[in-house]
């Protein structure tokens, strides 16, 4: 009976979590099904504007300490993807990223959040530019609610590094899908 009640309660706990988590969200006024010329590398052959997005976020758990951002393509013909954007150490006050909040010059970054390297050997976001042909690439857009208040990484952390911790400390996570080819 004291396994029953065991069994019980530890699935009432997964339940409560899995049902928490799915309430945290990921919302962009930017982003629709396509991404636009606005959020499209300038360089590597591509001519865009090179902004990141506007995101909000919602519902985010209760102990949440820190927030972390990123951006990847997992259809990049590099055997391993491409990462875009990779921003950690948000507040945990933080609900949302202004637009070109991806442009370290700009200083729209919350105060004390470190933006690493990306696969276009920079720190920042770097947009879309897949190869000219290729099927349109998915740009997964993904917010983390870590449990932890820093990740112990600077802005020369590579994006395996930085994927690693927020593996290990995510408390949940939102994404949002786009795309783009040309």
């Amino acid at each position: 009976m004291k396994k029953i009640a065991l069994i019980a309660a530890m699935c009432g706990i997964l339940a409560g979590e899995s049902v928490y988590a799915q309430g945290f969200t990921l919302k962009s006024d930017d982003l629709g099904g396509q991404l636009t010329e606005t959020q499209v590398f300038s360089g590597f052959g591509c001519s865009g504007k090179n902004i990141s997005p506007a995101l909000k976020w919602i519902d985010a758990p209760a102990d949440t300490k820190s927030f972390a951002v990123n951006v990847y393509d997992p259809d990049a013909p590099t055997g391993s993807g491409w990462w875009h954007w990779v921003m950690f150490n948000i507040p945990p006050d933080t609900k949302e990223l202004k637009a070109d909040a991806g442009n370290p010059q700009r200083g729209l970054a919350p105060h004390g959040s470190i933006q690493s390297v990306t696969d276009y050997g920079m720190t920042g976001f770097g947009g879309a530019c897949p190869p000219e042909g290729d099927r349109p690439h998915r740009y997964i857009f993904t917010v983390y609610a870590l449990k932890v208040a820093k990740l112990d990484l600077d802005e020369k952390a590579s994006p395996a590094t930085v994927g690693f911790f927020l593996n290990q400390h995510s408390i949940a996570k939102a994404s949002l899908i786009s795309y783009y080819g040309r």
